[in-house]
């Protein structure tokens, strides 16, 4: 006879997530072997613990990891969640239909593969008692994030420094090279961030760009949106971030058909620049995104053009089922692109993990022609400056402009006379707010014509700067995966 009040069925008993796994575990074992001029990390276990985002609450665990995650094919998210190796608060979840609450800690256990990096080293630009200034080289991230842990410039100077945390105070682009600030303590890391922050840093980029740019000074103000974070896609929107570039043309290389373009932003938007000289019809000459033509037609987008729908269908295949690949790459060390490969889908899969591998990626994916050169206050207290890349460098037969080239903002621009009150913000913003809001829709025609370039104002020529080309991969991706 059973009893009348039975025992309600016990809650599953809570596990704690597993610590981070890191291998190899004694921290003074390099993880880094060198070979075929790129920094290498073996294969190894990794756990994530991440607490559940705004956007994930009341989504299942499978439309999280099928939308947010570009690393590896659903099928093997599905395989994760099914088997166990995706936790919800230390729980196998075993269901693909899991829902995610506010609160929740996901868990994700995987045998994590690193792309190669350059063996390029961290240069060092000058080094203080609480601040380092270094040169990060092209193509890599400065924060472990998305498939980078180890092949990181954090990683890399906590190792070579004996442990130590580094602390960037500013941001570059993965593919971009160029000046970055280390803190020592937090103390320096605040100082700086807050001298970025109240806009009283001035910040100089060089680009090669396709094609002849024109000569004198062009500013682009155009509002820019990102289109799909996942794959790292932005583009001009009428309905974007507020955004506004300098550019102005250093020489030209009639034969190859390129410009070495400075580069003063006077926002911080991600991809900034890439997506203004895009817009102009001069992209980047190797970016493997905004100049391909496979992505955004035989016009390269210029002038916004292009449906936003195809253009992310035709991207996402980029690195899978087909190369990743600019339309022009000039100089000598590049003229033999189409025989050298890039990083994509090998047909292989990992003997441990049953992961796709993708095969090395190219010199030529390692890096965009875009290179942060010069940092300085307006006060005059300090400036560090690296030196150019070897693509920047006068080139025999290469059109040096006749219009001076900025080598500072210090140095006057043509400004226009008798121009009375300015309304324009320190950070050219124009007192439009910052912070996020619903994307809506707005009834606005993004204009297209860009020439001729308008003149810059007394303000915004001392205060010419960017907050930083933030890397796609280091400030959009989750660390829930790989």
């Amino acid at each position: 006879m059973s009893s009348p009040n039975p025992d309600p069925p016990a809650e599953p008993e809570f596990t704690p997530p597993p610590a981070v796994a890191i291998t190899p575990a004694n921290p003074s074992i390099p993880p880094w072997y060198f070979e075929g001029g790129m920094r290498r990390v073996k294969p190894y276990h990794y756990t994530y613990n991440t607490y559940c985002k705004e956007r994930w609450r009341n989504k299942t665990i499978f439309e999280i990891y099928g939308t947010e995650f570009r690393d590896r094919p659903q099928e093997y998210y599905k395989h994760a969640v099914l088997t166990g190796m995706i936790s919800i608060n230390g729980v196998p979840t075993h269901s693909l239909d899991q829902i995610i609450r506010n609160g929740d800690i996901v868990t994700h256990t995987l045998h994590r593969h690193e792309p190669p990096v350059t063996d390029k080293p961290v240069t060092i630009v000058c080094e203080t008692d609480d601040m380092i200034v270094i040169n990060k080289p092209a193509g890599m991230p400065v924060h472990p994030a998305g498939r980078y842990h180890y092949n990181s410039v954090v990683e890399i100077m906590r190792f070579e420094r004996g442990g130590w945390n580094p602390m960037p105070c500013n941001r570059l682009d993965r593919l971009t090279s160029g000046l970055m600030f280390i803190a020592k303590t937090k103390e320096a890391s605040k100082s700086m961030m807050l001298q970025l922050q109240t806009r009283t840093i001035k910040k100089e980029y060089v680009a090669m760009v396709k094609g002849e740019f024109p000569e004198g000074d062009v500013v682009v103000e155009q509002p820019i949106l990102a289109i799909s974070p996942k794959l790292g896609l932005n583009r001009v929107k009428a309905n974007g971030k507020h955004a506004k570039t300098l550019f102005r043309r250093r020489s030209y290389n009639p034969s190859k058909d390129y410009s070495v373009v400075q580069c003063l932003p006077f926002t911080g938007r991600t991809h900034q620049i890439r997506v203004h000289l895009q817009f102009l019809g001069h992209p980047i000459a190797n970016d493997p995104i905004y100049c391909n033509r496979k992505v955004f037609g035989p016009n390269l987008g210029v002038g916004g053009e292009g449906d936003d729908e195809d253009i992310i269908t035709r991207l996402s295949r980029m690195g899978k089922e087909e190369v990743a690949e600019a339309v022009a790459y000039h100089d000598e060390l590049v003229a033999d692109y189409e025989k050298r490969k890039a990083e994509r889908m090998s047909g292989e899969t990992c003997d441990i993990c049953d992961t796709p591998l993708y095969t090395d990626p190219g010199a030529h994916e390692l890096g965009i022609y875009l290179h942060a050169k010069k940092y300085n206050c307006v006060e005059g207290k300090w400036s560090y400056e690296t030196p150019l890349p070897d693509w920047a460098l006068p080139k025999e037969g290469d059109v040096v402009s006749e219009v001076l080239v900025l080598e500072s903002v210090d140095i006057p621009l043509v400004l226009k006379e008798g121009s009375g009150e300015v309304k324009t913000s320190l950070d050219g913003n124009e007192d439009k707010k910052e912070e996020e809001e619903e994307e809506v829709e707005v009834e606005e025609v993004v204009e297209k014509v860009v020439l001729p370039p308008k003149e810059i104002t007394p303000q915004e020529l001392e205060m010419l700067q960017i907050g930083g080309e933030s890397d796609d991969e280091d400030s959009q991706s989750t660390s829930a995966s790989a």
